[in-house]
Order: C-alpha cells, then sequence, then structure tokens
C-alpha cells in the first residue's frame, strides 16, 4: 500500500502497474511515484497542479494547492451505489435527500464534496465539530495509531489526560469520567449510573425527546416512539406557556412536578430526569432561564437525578459557554453530563461525567464496568485534538461571533417574509421555525421541504426537524464564517421570496376559477389568467 497526501487529505491507496512504472490511482486520475517518470505521466493529468513535490525515500507525493481536480474515491457509480444500499443495507436506514441522495466521497473544513467534484456548503453537520478532516485531529489519531491502540485496562497517559481536559472545562464537583464509543451508550450507561444510585426505575423525559437508538433509549425517546407520556416540552414558541408567559420556566417545571406526583400516586419513584441542554430533534427549544434549576429541586426532592444530554450541544457550539447546560446560570450543575458526536470530529468517542459519590455507588454494585474500545489511546489521542483545536482557533468565540450574525440575519429575514414564525438559538445552534399563519402558528411544513431541496439545488445542505419538520436546523462546524451565513441567508431570502410569489399566484388562480365557475368562456378566460400568472412567478 501506498500513501498520497493531497493537501491536508490522506488517501490510501493500491498500487498499480502503468508503462513498468509504479503508480496509484487517487483523485480519480493518475500519479506517479517513481520520480523518473513523474514529469512524463503529469503530462497525461488532465488537471492543474501548482505545486509538487517528491520525496525519494518515503515514496510519496506531495500535492497542494489543487485547481479544477475531481477527488473521486468511487467505485461504482451513484445508481450502483443506491441498488447495493437498497440490497444490504436496512430499509430502516435513512438517507438525506431520499428523492435524490447525494455521494459525498471527501470533505474539509465546512465543506463536503460529491463524485464530481461539487461542493456543498455544510449546514448540519455537528459531529465535524471543528471541520470536516481537521488535520491536526487526522495527525493526532494516525500518530497514535502508529504507536499503539488497546483497550483501557492498560496504563495510558493518553486517557488520563483527556480526563483531566475534560473536568477542567466542568464544574468541580464532576470529576469521574467514563469513556464509551456513541452518544446511545453514553445516555444508557447515565441510566445505569442512576438507577444503581438511587434504586429507583422510572426516567422522566420531555416530549419530542431523542436521546439515542439502544433499547432503553428507544423506550424513552417519544421522537421515535410515540406511545409515553412525557414531560412538557419547554418551547415558548408553540409550547403551552409561551413567551408572553409571566414565569414559563416555572410554569413547565410544575409539570414536571405533577408527573412526579402522578408516579407516586401510582407506587413508582424517579430515577433520572434527562433532556437534552437544548432541544435538538425536538424543534432546536432553548429552555427558558431558571427552568433546569427548577426541575432538579423536584426531581431532587424525589429521589431522583438530573442527566444534561450534551451530545449535540456541547464543546463550545453556544459560543458564550463550553456546555449548553451553563446557559441556565452557574448555580446549575447537571449530576451526570453524556457527551458524542462533536467530541471525538467524527471518530467514534463519547462520555459520561458524573460525580465521585454516584460513581462510587455504582462500583458498589459489584459489577465490573468494561468497555473494549471506550477510552482506547487513539481515541483519546483525537478527543485532546479536538480540544486543542477547539482553543487555538478560536472555534467558541467563532461560534458566539458568527452566530450573532447569523441572528441578526435571519431577523431581518423574519420581518420580511410572513413564513417566517420564530427565529431561536445560541452561537451555531439556530432554528428557523416556518407557519402559515402567525396566529394560529399552522406549520409550514411543506415549504419547509421545499426549501431544503431548493437549497440542496444551491449546493447548501441544510435539515429540518421538530414534531411537525417545520423547523429549520443549522448546526454547522465550528469553522462557519460571516460569508457562509451571508450566502445561505440569501439563498433562504431568495427561495421565500419565490414562494410567496408562487402562493400569491395560487391564490389568484382559484379566485379567477371561482369568478368564471358559470360560464364556459369565463372559465376558460380564468384558466388563462391562471396560467400567466404562474408562468409570470
Amino acid at each position: 500500500m501506498q500513501y498520497i497526501d493531497i493537501g491536508a487529505f490522506f488517501l490510501k491507496v493500491s498500487s498499480l502497474q502503468y508503462d513498468n512504472d509504479v503508480i496509484v490511482s487517487a483523485a480519480g486520475r493518475i500519479l506517479v511515484i517513481d520520480s523518473a517518470c513523474l514529469q512524463r505521466c503529469l503530462e497525461k493529468l488532465l488537471v492543474s497542479l501548482t505545486k509538487v513535490k517528491f520525496y525519494e525515500k518515503q515514496r510519496l507525493i506531495i500535492v497542494s494547492d489543487l485547481k479544477n481536480v475531481r477527488m473521486e474515491t468511487k467505485i461504482f457509480d451513484k445508481k450502483k451505489t443506491i441498488d447495493l444500499r437498497k440490497k444490504h443495507i436496512g430499509p430502516s436506514c435513512k438517507v438525506f435527500f431520499s428523492h435524490d441522495p447525494i455521494k459525498i466521497v471527501r470533505a474539509k473544513g465546512q465543506y463536503m464534496y460529491d463524485e464530481n467534484g461539487n461542493q456543498y456548503l455544510d449546514c448540519i453537520n455537528n459531529v465535524a465539530h471543528v471541520g470536516h478532516s481537521h488535520p491536526i485531529v487526522v495527525k493526532a489519531g494516525a500518530k497514535q495509531m502508529e504507536l499503539l491502540n488497546t483497550n483501557s485496562r492498560f496504563l495510558h497517559d493518553n486517557l488520563v489526560q483527556y480526563a483531566q481536559r475534560l473536568q477542567a472545562t466542568l464544574p468541580e464537583k464532576l470529576s469521574v469520567c467514563y469513556f464509551v464509543n456513541s452518544g446511545s451508550e453514553a445516555n444508557d450507561l447515565a441510566l445505569r449510573l442512576a438507577w444503581q444510585y438511587t434504586g429507583h426505575k422510572d426516567i422522566i423525559t420531555l416530549e419530542n425527546a431523542y436521546h439515542g437508538h439502544v433499547s432503553s433509549l428507544i423506550n424513552i425517546s417519544p421522537y421515535k416512539f410515540h406511545q409515553l407520556s412525557n414531560a412538557l416540552s419547554p418551547d415558548v414558541y408553540r409550547g403551552i406557556y409561551k413567551k408572553d408567559h409571566p414565569d414559563p420556566a416555572t410554569a413547565y417545571a410544575d409539570d414536571v412536578k405533577n408527573l412526579i406526583h402522578k408516579a407516586h400516586e401510582n407506587g413508582h419513584k424517579i430515577a433520572a430526569f434527562i433532556a437534552e441542554s437544548l432541544q435538538s430533534c425536538g424543534g432546536q427549544v432553548i429552555p427558558p432561564a431558571g427552568y433546569f434549576q427548577k426541575v432538579a429541586q423536584h426531581v431532587h426532592k424525589a429521589g431522583g437525578l438530573f442527566i444534561a444530554d450534551e451530545v449535540q450541544v456541547g464543546f463550545g457550539r453556544v459560543g458564550t459557554h463550553f456546555w449548553a447546560f451553563q446557559l441556565q446560570g452557574e448555580d446549575f450543575v447537571p449530576d451526570i453530563v453524556t457527551m458524542g458526536k462533536p467530541i471525538g470530529n467524527g471518530h467514534p468517542i463519547s462520555c459520561v461525567v458524573t460525580t465521585r459519590e454516584i460513581a462510587e455507588a455504582f462500583r458498589n454494585s459489584g459489577m465490573e464496568y468494561f468497555n473494549t474500545f471506550g477510552g482506547n489511546p487513539v481515541s483519546c489521542a483525537i478527543g485532546l485534538a479536538v480540544l486543542d483545536v477547539i482553543e487555538k482557533e478560536d472555534l467558541q468565540g467563532n461560534a458566539l461571533r458568527v452566530g450573532r450574525y447569523l441572528m441578526q440575519l435571519l431577523e431581518q429575514l423574519k420581518e420580511k417574509h410572513p413564513l417566517v414564525g420564530d427565529i431561536r438559538g445560541c452561537g451555531l445552534f439556530v432554528g428557523v421555525e416556518l407557519v402559515r399563519d402567525r396566529v394560529k402558528l399552522t406549520p409550514a411544513t411543506a415549504e419547509c421541504q421545499d426549501i431544503i431541496y431548493k437549497l440542496k439545488e444551491q449546493h447548501i445542505l441544510l435539515s429540518a426537524d421538530g414534531p411537525h419538520r417545520n423547523v429549520l436546523k443549522l448546526k454547522p462546524p465550528m469553522c462557519f464564517s460571516e460569508e457562509d451565513v451571508d450566502l445561505v441567508v440569501e439563498k433562504i431570502d431568495q427561495i421565500l421570496t419565490g414562494t410567496l410569489k408562487t402562493l400569491c399566484a395560487i391564490k389568484l388562480c382559484n379566485y379567477n376559477l371561482v369568478s368564471y365557475q358559470l360560464s364556459p368562456s369565463g372559465l376558460e378566460r380564468g384558466m388563462a389568467s391562471a396560467r400567466s400568472i404562474v408562468f409570470v412567478s
């Protein structure tokens, strides 16, 4: 096997033979390893390379500043990939843009590229937290993989260094880490900690919540499993208690208190309350300040624990703080915090952090806890690199600055377009709720989906969520820029303007049809008028 460094990207490709020289296939073209024929073979490339360096000993070509290069790693054409996916991948595993999915073959920063080299601005990938394929993160993982990767039953400094670095970002009492592989594993372990510590079984979750795909979490995630009665989502736009309520935090917290009371009446006991610090799948919901404190009081009084799920919103995304639960104030500290997605910038690592008291109770259960891959040296090296990049590139500060600029432009969009009902968010976690009627809050679900597909045609990737699928979600990589914001908002503005014209045309079309419905000739004139209106729009 040979290695090629193309800019910041590392492609692992198979060696082939060509004109008796060693060559490799990369970027959909041919690059040569043998220096004697380098110039001759480069002439065969139908691309523009501005810098090429060759290192004889390492047998490595380094190419940077590429122009018009098709960076392909495809084996199959797109149709073949789709056909094979349908044949071999579970049918419940969905893809983005199912009507016309995108085949992504590489990514860098806030951009993704399909098999034809088309660039897409990624506004949805909160997994690639510090940017896709960040060279510092890639290098850290590759370097450690060359040395050692094993389970955490062997002593290794990466594990304790990473735990120490993570703890330094959290309140002091949250001092004990359990490293696992995914947000689902983290939340599942958090439930086990709560069950063991309290001796209770019942879990309180919010409406429209989602905490993971394992059985214990699907059973408490109404976003995926709609057969549960849960606490009201603290949504001050669409919920029962809105922004104009004198104290929405207390009102929503009292709903949790009532649930606890009903559970006790039925002989149940509360082990924990779990909530995303900012509800993502539920529609980018920002809880009112003070809500978590009041809920924690009710839950603690019932003998339960408070679990803050930071899987989607942690690591500086909210801008003003490193963790989203800190938006509630310095006086609020969860009993357990779970992390995932951005923690490894795409590498499968996650973490549960809790208090020493809860950790000791878990140990006293008599059951040893072991995770084969959790906390391995490679994962921890990557986690450390992610923290380094966040700090060195001031990505939390960037989230604050760019997020405020984004909110500012979106508020202007709201003033211009009646379809925009609400703008809410913190840092680079923003939701745009679309409604057909600002009083009735009728969800503009179809319009939301239309916007997403039209943005895709403009090479901008956005998604929708919420119980009515009418909330545009913006949670891009943290390197997102103000120029990116300008582009996204401009395109949304253009689409909304076109949507408004179309809706007006439809209304006029309907009016004309009604006006002339008694006269065949009049009906014909109405249809002609309708066609002209639709054509103009």
